[in-house]
């Protein structure tokens, strides 16, 4: 009798502890303009460089297409969310370029939505089916790095040095990304802002340090309706982009949770990853390698 009660127990145990699902964290990166990988694929790293380099725990690569707006791209986003990034599943975020609009689109617009919980395993399209376990308000994100972030837009898409037939490129001016949605509003995300200063070819339309292609201003997390010039302690002729989540000189704020995590002092990083994981996207993916475990 004994023995069989003892027997059924230990049944009973095992068929509950079956229920719970293994937690696994993953790193997704999600590109910026020009992506020539394959949109869903989440094992295509051709935009930043040899898939065989580390890049934080069970990388995943975004992927959308680089060239269409925000609005029409960012279910991509929202379907890698899904998929990684829900019921015991946790994410870390690495974003380049307009990579940040997308990550700060999803959510400040979608971030507390009511989301089904995947089954981490996509299909072509980068899509996941239900797990069955139900539902849960957002995503599970344990914070998000960016280099070069484009959230705030960059003078390069105002002057039309880029094709102004690319739609990505009229939500890259400055007014248009600044408006597009709710900076601050990260649902608690800490964003770790990292601003490259290796900018020479634009330098008389960029203002401040830049790193060709994105001003401190924007890559600095600096708050407002516009843009602004910002530069290293070095520049006696402009105000400090300040590290952390202080203000910068001057007084201009940084939107709330975000945070500069590197000011490249030395201009040493331009804006382009090279399909190598060069520049700006280098020195993040140190800090990614080291925290996403």
């Amino acid at each position: 009798m004994r023995k069989t009660l003892r027997l059924a127990m230990g049944a009973a145990v095992l068929a509950a502890l079956s229920g719970f699902a293994v937690a696994t964290n993953y790193t997704l990166w999600i590109n910026g303009r020009s992506n020539s990988a394959t949109p869903g694929n989440h094992a295509d790293f051709r935009y930043w460089g040899p898939a065989t380099t580390a890049a934080g725990v069970n990388k995943k690569s975004v992927n959308w297409d680089g060239y269409n707006s925000i609005a029409n791209t960012n279910g991509k986003v929202r379907d890698a969310l899904d998929c990684y990034c829900t019921g015991n599943n946790w994410c870390y975020i690495a974003a380049h370029s307009a990579g940040n609009l997308q990550i700060g689109y999803s959510l400040a617009l979608y971030g507390t939505s009511t989301r089904s919980i995947k089954t981490p395993t996509p299909n072509s399209a980068g899509t996941c089916s239900n797990s069955g376990a139900g539902t849960q308000a957002g995503w599970n994100i344990k914070w998000v790095r960016v280099a070069g972030g484009a959230a705030g837009g960059s003078e390069l898409a105002n002057s039309g040095d880029w094709a102004l037939s690319e739609p990505l490129v009229s939500d890259l001016k400055t007014s248009t990304a600044r408006a597009m949605y709710n900076h601050n509003s990260t649902q608690g995300k800490i964003f770790y802002m990292y601003a490259g200063a290796s900018g020479t070819l634009y330098s008389a339309l960029l203002p401040g340090q830049d790193d060709e292609a994105i001003a401190y201003h924007s890559s600095g997390g600096i708050s407002g309706s516009s843009g602004g010039g910002f530069c290293n302690p070095s520049d006696w002729w402009c105000n400090d982009l300040t590290l952390g989540t202080a203000a910068a000189e001057g007084g201009r704020a940084k939107w709330t949770n975000h945070t500069v995590a590197f000011r490249d002092d030395g201009e040493a990083y331009n804006h382009y990853n090279n399909g190598n994981w060069a520049g700006i996207v280098g020195r993040m993916r140190t800090d990614v390698v080291n925290n996403a475990q």
